[in-house]
């Protein structure tokens, strides 16, 4: 069956065997074509830009434009044949409204997807702001979120990072540092959502620092990330345990207290010399 080809200002897509679109002359280009394309079908509820080029100072030449086009249920549109197109200018996720509710929300499949909201663009609403309400919703955890993150992340963190201390303690210092790398997604999961926040893609975690600072000296980007660069290259012992001396302060004064306290006295191994 032959290709029904549709053109949208300079982009050509195709259905049923979703051709790949002709890109403009630029990623600007591309992405101001498909804006205005889309903006003029009524079936589009509503534009999110995500990725470098939504958030100040992280594009570059090589960056492309992320964009939610979140369609109204049921609407008939040769738009959702472009759903997961990727180039080198434009990359698109098309979806229903419904499901635009619960995407990168905990709970469901898509949750890893989240960070991707925080600094989002909102470029279209047609909802009267229910995109835009959505979109904050996504860009920070509720304080029961908060709380089921450090639940989730907190002993996976202890657990790790005891790992690391046993290997430093026996000598054997590659698992070592393994474990100790391998405990800093957990730590940072847990740092973020003390403060309520959505853990930051590693690409974006200086950026995010930076620019929204989580408000307390020790997570301070100054501080904090050459702390973790000095753990990912040598998973040195010290650094580990002054940085969970802080996190234990504050997973207790957040009410997290029990979580640590199974852990008996292997704690010990885990706070720092006197």
């Amino acid at each position: 069956m032959e290709a029904t080809i549709t053109i949208v200002n300079d982009i050509v897509f195709a259905s049923p065997d979703n051709t790949p679109p002709v890109l403009g002359p630029s990623a600007h280009a591309t992405f101001t074509a498909f804006v205005e394309r889309a903006t003029a079908e009524p079936a589009v509820a509503g534009l999110v830009l995500s990725g470098s080029m939504a958030r100040e100072g992280m594009a570059t030449a090589h960056s492309d434009y992320d964009l939610y086009v979140i369609l109204e249920d049921g609407a008939s549109t040769d738009l959702t044949g472009l759903d997961g197109f990727r180039s080198a200018h434009l990359d698109l996720a098309v979806g229903p409204l419904s499901e635009w509710h619960t995407h990168a929300l905990s709970g469901d499949m898509t949750d890893w997807n989240r960070y991707s909201f925080v600094g989002a663009q909102v470029v279209l609403d047609r909802r009267g702001g229910e995109i835009t309400n959505l979109v904050e919703r996504k860009a920070s955890l509720s304080p029961q979120e908060a709380d089921e993150k450090i639940g989730q992340y907190l002993d996976a963190y202890v657990n790790s990072m005891y790992r690391s201390l046993k290997s430093h303690r026996d000598g054997r210092l590659f698992a070592a540092r393994l474990d100790a790398a391998g405990s800093i997604p957990f730590l940072l999961n847990v740092i973020f959502a003390l403060h309520h926040r959505v853990c930051p893609y590693n690409k974006y975690l200086q950026w995010d620092l930076e620019t929204h600072p989580l408000g307390t000296p020790q997570w301070d980007a100054r501080h904090l990330i050459p702390q973790l660069d000095a753990i990912l290259t040598t998973g040195d012992a010290t650094t580990q345990q002054a940085i969970f001396a802080h996190v234990e302060a504050a997973a207790r004064a957040a009410g997290h207290g029990a979580n640590l306290d199974a852990w008996g006295a292997d704690l010990d191994q885990l706070r720092p010399r006197r």
